[in-house]
């Protein structure tokens, strides 16, 4: 009998970058849905007792956010290798995040 990690998970491919390596995942849920996952594994020394661990970050992507994804990505390298900040067209106001300061954000505590 195969397990559900082996069943829901596609497609895989491993990136190494120095002391990352990133792992991007496609899987299936049980309706047949497909989702990506990226996860960081950065390799950790402890020096406590002279052993390796791995540091794991992940991210979940839905396919109806997949468009969106890919052109903030693009635009952010772009600005990485150019300097020219980009304009992203089709976003509306209150998902259109620029390079400013995040200080007028306000959050409710509820208690």
């Amino acid at each position: 009998m195969e397990s559900t990690r082996e069943r829901d998970e596609v497609f895989s491919k491993a990136v190494k970058a120095g002391k990352r390596t990133y792992f991007f995942d496609v899987k299936e849920t049980k309706s047949g849905d497909r989702y990506l996952t990226i996860t960081e594994s950065k390799r950790k020394f402890s020096n406590d007792d002279g052993s390796f661990t791995y540091e794991k970050h992940k991210i979940f992507l839905y396919r109806e956010d997949h468009e969106k994804f890919v052109k903030a990505l693009q635009g952010v390298i772009s600005f990485i290798e150019t300097g020219v900040e980009p304009v992203f067209e089709d976003e509306n106001e209150e998902n259109n995040f620029s390079s400013g300061s995040f200080d007028d954000f306000s959050f409710d505590i509820k208690e």
